[in-house]
């Protein structure tokens, strides 16, 4: 199984090479903690901090 990166953009954690929302590249693999975003427009957390899309994001990117 292929470790998680995120995206040092919009945080978000993918096992390609590319970030699914803003198509950049760059990815790191040095992060902590996570959060699940299943309705991004009901969720206030995901509003506070600025998500837009449903998935699976880091807390911390390094």
């Amino acid at each position: 199984m292929a470790k998680k990166k995120a995206c040092k953009h919009d945080k978000l954690l993918t096992e390609t090479e590319q970030c699914p929302l803003c198509k950049g590249s760059s990815l790191v693999l040095n992060w902590k903690g996570r959060i699940h975003i299943i309705d991004y427009e009901k969720s206030e957390i995901a509003k506070k901090i600025g998500i837009t899309a449903n998935g699976e994001y880091a807390i911390k990117v390094n």
